[in-house]
């Protein structure tokens, strides 16, 4: 319980630190716990620490835009959670094939998919985006003039997401080999597995 405690102020200080700072946009550790969270915590309940902090700083990011007239839909809020979730589906796969590929694989799949999802679903929510193929095309690069290029969220959301798949990997490895347990990335014989 602590740990998951521990994740879930990890990830929300992350979240809001990067809400006034341009430099952080999107820059989360949020994703690869929630994947990261899959891949490792097979029994438990670890794994929803990433969606306790998402849902958290939701409330308090769009609390603090909303005055603004920028605010988080429920659609978007959706789509998020949804992404999330997938990256847990792709942590259930890696997990019976640990691997580093794979590891980084995966984490690049879930940054993949949330950068596709979260701009197709601001393209056709926004109305100042064309509902074209160029409007997609917009929104999947440069965005709308008064915002950075969505191409940088997706840089920060890339970098982030490989970090701390690669720094929580690293942790678990580090943490089996002091037990003196095989590492968790290299896949055992049947014997060797306890079930």
């Amino acid at each position: 319980m602590q740990l998951a405690l521990a994740l879930v102020l990890f990830g929300t200080v992350c979240r809001l630190a990067a809400m006034d700072n341009s430099v952080l946009a999107n820059f989360s550790p949020l994703m690869a716990m929630a994947f990261c969270g899959a891949v490792y915590f097979r029994r438990g309940k670890l794994w929803l620490a990433p969606f306790a902090a998402l849902l958290l700083t939701d409330f308090i990011i769009n609390a603090h835009y909303a005055p603004l007239g920028w605010g988080y839909t429920t659609g978007a809020m959706l789509v998020r959670t949804g992404c999330f979730a997938a990256a847990l589906g792709l942590g259930a796969l890696v997990a019976h094939r640990k691997s580093w590929l794979n590891l980084f694989s995966g984490a690049l799949g879930g940054s993949m998919l949330f950068y596709l999802a979260t701009n197709t679903s601001a393209w056709w929510i926004e109305p100042a985006y064309a509902k074209t193929a160029a409007g997609w095309w917009q929104a999947m690069t440069y965005g709308l003039p008064q915002y950075a290029p969505t191409l940088f969220f997706f840089r920060n959301t890339l970098v982030s997401d490989l970090v701390f798949t690669g720094l929580f990997a690293l942790a678990m490895e580090t943490a089996a080999l002091r037990r003196g347990a095989p590492s968790l990335l290299v896949a055992q014989p049947p014997s060797a597995v306890r079930t």
